[in-house]
């Protein structure tokens, strides 16, 4: 066989929660895995600096050395870990059928199954000081985060039922929450909005942006600019959450494997099976409801499950 070609029982594409608890799985099932962990090695949750809310860790502890621990642990049972990025795919529609995958636009895996865990990549509007403060104040997920701003005063940027749903969910914990819509109106569900008019420390500012983060190391406040008249406002806020939507990382995928109108991997009923044999979606990239480590990790682990049920049932 070639030496740039690679046979293999199973390939998981993607190293976050999902990809790591879908490799400890298939390792002590003995599917041999190999992991290609994309550019951002540990997915999106490295860019959180504190993790609070997994079970396990009654300290908290960061992102990043939680997804260290995951794959020290996923390679103690014998997964292979490789940096690199999928390129290319071509997926059997045969029962039994050989997949190939092509890492970094030259080698070539030819794996028995597949787990696609590449995860959804969170919007964000781009500009500098943003940025720079991604884990130092500014977030784009409330339920990982809004926590630490308990008491707090904070800004959601958005105008869809994302932004609606942040808001109302940190109204719970922070003392007031302020969100800036670029346009006239909100974009949310109708149901949503009136849960934003209800409460009573949510401020809705129309026709407003974010024009800058304040702060060096941490958020110390935002400069909000009127897109109509150009006033320049001050809110003196510890928080930023941005809630512009989220972006599955699945273009590879496409005309090949079903996805929603947004992009999306579409599973079957409760199971991680898309629609072409042995090719299975974990984590982010086919939940757009829950969005969190411990969701992605279970769906990690029913990946697995499946891809060893699935091999063992062509024996």
């Amino acid at each position: 066989m070639d030496g740039n070609i690679e046979r293999i029982k199973c390939l998981i594409i993607g190293s976050g929660p999902a990809g790591y608890a879908a490799a400890i799985y298939a390792a002590r099932a003995d599917l041999k895995p190999v992991v290609y962990t994309g550019m951002q090695m540990g997915g999106q949750l490295t860019t959180t600096t504190e993790v609070d809310n997994y079970p396990g860790y009654p300290n908290g502890t960061d992102g990043t050395a939680m997804m260290e621990d995951f794959k020290n642990q996923a390679e103690r049972f014998g997964t292979d870990v490789r940096f690199g990025m999928a390129t290319k795919v071509e997926f059997s529609k045969e029962v039994g059928g050989i997949h190939k995958v092509t890492i970094d636009e030259s080698k070539i895996i030819e794996a028995e199954t597949v787990i696609i865990s590449t995860g959804a990549t969170a919007k964000y509007l781009g500009i500098e000081s943003e940025q720079r403060l991604i884990g130092g104040g500014v977030s784009a997920c409330a339920t990982c985060d809004g926590f630490f701003y308990k008491g707090q005063d904070v800004v959601v940027i958005g105008a869809g039922d994302t932004a609606a749903e942040e808001a109302t969910y940190l109204a719970n914990i922070c003392r007031k929450v302020t969100i800036l819509v670029r346009t006239d109106y909100m974009r949310a569900s109708k149901a949503m909005q009136h849960r934003v008019n209800k409460t009573k420390n949510i401020e809705v500012m129309f026709n407003t942006e974010l024009d800058e983060v304040l702060g060096d190391q941490v958020v110390e406040g935002v400069i909000a600019i009127n897109n109509i008249s150009k006033e320049k406002t001050q809110l003196d806020v510890t928080g930023v959450f941005i809630a512009i939507g989220h972006k599955p990382n699945t273009d590879i995928f496409k005309g090949i494997l079903d996805m929603d109108e947004v992009g999306y991997l579409k599973t079957k009923g409760k199971t991680t099976k898309t629609n072409l044999p042995g090719v299975f979606a974990a984590g982010d990239v086919q939940d757009k409801e829950y969005r969190q480590a411990i969701t992605a990790a279970g769906t990690g682990c029913m990946a697995a499950l499946d891809a060893e049920r699935y091999l063992g049932a062509l024996k």
